[in-house]
């Protein structure tokens, strides 16, 4: 699995594997693509710097939730 962050477009890449890609869907803030076989490739965090603010923020809330 390889990451990386462009900056000056806010986008996180997170490739999974190496296979062709055949096809993307777009989910909300993510472009997901895929193989021929439905199986993921890569993944596009579109505005990534607020998506992963709202992911820590909810996680930190999860775990004081378990903590009271």
């Amino acid at each position: 699995m390889k990451v990386k962050y462009d900056k000056q477009v806010d986008i996180l890449l997170i490739e999974l594997s190496d296979k062709k890609i055949d096809y993307a869907e777009e989910a909300g803030s993510m472009i997901i693509h895929f193989t021929g076989e439905g199986e993921p490739v890569l993944v596009e965090i579109l505005e990534a710097s607020e998506f992963l603010a709202e992911v820590i923020k909810a996680s930190l809330k999860g775990s004081m939730e378990v903590a009271i």
